[in-house]
């Protein structure tokens, strides 16, 4: 009898777990958004922020940017190279995850509709080799960009 009393909280645990991910939208190159919203929290949103907005200084925005990166030439492989991407200790399948969830949850209006989704076989291509000093003027450079691929 025991036993039955103490699988109840975990079987309520897995099912509140279950309905949470139900009612999350499907994104592509997503397998597992709770892993890639859990990866956020612990890898990345302690420079860009819970909402992306990071610190326009060393740590970008993310939030309504990210996604344009990949509207300009070189901005796919700038956005697998920068340092907090190329650099952390994840499994190039959980980052591509990571990667394809932030475009989604913090600049789905800019992902464009010809959008492939990172896979680890490319992640684990782009970080092998890491921007370093040159990150900041490389940024610049595909922001400056932006304003060229906008329709007008």
């Amino acid at each position: 009898m025991k036993a039955r009393w103490l699988a109840l909280p975990l079987g309520l645990a897995v099912l509140a777990g279950a309905a949470a991910r139900a009612g999350e939208q499907a994104i592509p190159g997503v397998t597992n958004a709770y892993q890639a919203r859990t990866d956020y929290q612990l890898k990345c949103q302690g420079c860009h922020r819970p909402d992306g907005s990071g610190d326009d200084h060393s740590n970008p925005p993310m939030h309504g940017i990210v996604a344009q990166f990949l509207t300009v030439p070189g901005g796919r492989e700038f956005i697998g190279r920068v340092p907090g991407v190329a650099t952390v200790d994840l499994p190039d399948d959980r980052l591509a995850n990571l990667v394809n969830w932030t475009l989604f949850q913090f600049d789905r209006a800019h992902v464009p509709a010809s959008f492939r989704p990172y896979t680890a076989d490319e992640i684990g291509r782009l970080r092998q080799n890491p921007l370093r000093l040159e990150r900041a003027a490389t940024r610049a450079r595909l922001v400056a960009g932006f304003a060229k691929t906008r329709p007008r």
